[in-house]
């Protein structure tokens, strides 16, 4: 059959057949409704005055295919909807399907590291390294959620880990560990459909609670309420190296600079296990002091593994001591300082302040954006004012959880936060004189339910 043109569309085959078969049943049960139908009108030819109904031109033919069409796009016309299911081809043209939640794997679906590489907003935090770290070390699920089909390229998608815990209840944190994990979408709406899902995840009653750690607040979301707010400081390395130097606090961060200078510290960097050594002394040090256990050391071995050379441990020395210790990430054009720790009793010797001018001054050569100083809380003033002093700018971050619905279980054991705050309270003088050989051991027990 010769192509036909419907309002400059062509319709071939059994198409044109097709509409012309709706279109003289449309006809036909209008003429049948119709009170002024006559079959004697018109010389008995059964038409319908002025209506065309008997008119089997090419050109009224496409009229009524093109009427049939009309019909069958309006949902809110007289035609009951069954009768658009002999064509599913058409249905998929006329009718469009509302958004879906997918769950993926991001460590099995090649599509989740090409898309972190890509959005402007991914951070370490996003990168398949860090999340094959967290599986291996605790046994976490990850599991990302999107609105894009399989097949097709990441649009948008919110990673988490699943964590199952006695202590802290079945909970979607995204992510353990980590200072902040942003969202990763492009448009407001993709963001509002993202929660509002996992709002419906949590009505399920698999979840305690689902926790998000934004980089951008989400206050006014219905039932997201803040669980937690921190400090995270930027250092932005656009200015040049001398800039940098003079934007240091000069009477306590240059003059500590110096003094590692004249006391001939030396440093070291790379991945060996005797430098992670060195680290994890120090920071069973620095943990004690907190009356804090440490993370496992199979963390930090871990992460050495999966990341490979962007991960760097940093050491200074005085003579064959280690004194301080920090271990750095880099991420696209960032470098993110992660752990730091040290000995106390060097700590006027300037050797945290040698490694972290050392970190800067590399990461400005090699031409990154941002030196990323992670997160402090708010109440540690100390610290927040040592990030200060480095020129590095604060934000406000904030920790989100969505509260309990009268569907769901319970959350008061599916706050983190809050369940290590109590914790810390409570078992700080008992951590402070623990040997080593125990408080690493607490470590390797607790950190699983309490990330």
């Amino acid at each position: 059959m010769p192509a036909q043109r419907v309002r400059g569309f062509a319709i071939n085959g059994w198409q044109f057949e097709y509409l012309l078969d709706r279109a003289a049943k449309l006809q036909a049960r209008e003429r049948l409704l119709s009170p002024a139908f006559n079959p004697h009108q018109s010389g008995g030819n059964g038409r319908a005055s002025g209506n065309g109904a008997g008119d089997t031109s090419a050109g009224t033919m496409a009229r009524r295919a093109q009427q049939a069409t009309d019909a069958a796009a309006m949902p809110w016309t007289k035609l009951e909807p069954r009768e658009l299911t002999p064509c599913p081809e058409r249905l998929a043209v006329v009718l469009r399907s509302p958004a879906r939640l997918y769950a993926i794997d991001p460590l099995q679906d090649p599509r989740w590291g090409e898309f972190v590489e890509k959005h402007p907003h991914a951070s370490v935090f996003h990168s398949i390294p860090w999340l094959e770290a967290l599986h291996r070390t605790y046994g976490y699920q990850p599991i990302a959620y999107t609105s894009s089909p399989p097949g097709r390229d990441l649009e948008d998608g919110i990673v988490f880990n699943r964590v199952k815990s006695w202590a802290t209840g079945q909970r979607l944190v995204s992510l353990p560990f980590s200072d902040h994990c942003e969202p990763l979408v492009n448009h407001p709406s993709k963001l509002v459909f993202l929660l509002s899902s996992l709002e419906q995840q949590l009505r399920t009653g698999k979840w305690n609670s689902v926790e998000l750690r934004p980089v951008h607040m989400l206050d006014g979301y219905v039932h997201l309420r803040p669980t937690g707010s921190y400090y995270l400081h930027s250092l932005d390395l656009s200015p040049d190296i001398h800039t940098l130097q003079s934007n240091l606090h000069g009477d306590s961060t240059q003059r500590k600079i110096r003094r590692a200078e004249r006391e001939g510290l030396t440093y070291k960097e790379g991945r060996s296990e005797s430098l992670l050594g060195d680290f994890y002394r120090l920071l069973l040090l620095t943990r004690r002091r907190h009356g804090l256990p440490p993370p496992p050391r199979t963390w930090h071995r871990n992460l050495i593994e999966y990341f490979g050379q962007p991960l760097k441990i940093r050491v200074a020395y005085k003579g064959t001591l280690p004194i301080a210790s920090i271990m750095t990430i880099r991420h696209k054009d960032t470098l993110v300082y992660k752990y730091g720790c040290s000995d106390a009793r060097f700590h006027q010797l300037g050797g945290m302040h040698l490694l972290l001018w050392s970190s800067i001054q590399e990461a400005k050569f090699e031409g990154l954006r941002s030196f990323d100083f992670g997160r402090s809380d708010r109440e540690n003033t100390g610290l927040i004012t040592f990030k200060n002093r480095w020129g590095a700018i604060p934000s406000l971050l904030k920790y989100y959880r969505y509260t309990s619905l009268p569907s769901t279980k319970t959350t008061t054991n599916g706050a983190g936060a809050e369940w290590r705050a109590i914790f810390a309270r409570m078992a700080k003088p008992i951590f402070s004189r623990m040997p080593d050989s125990v408080i690493s051991a607490a470590g390797s027990l607790l950190y699983k339910h309490i990330g």
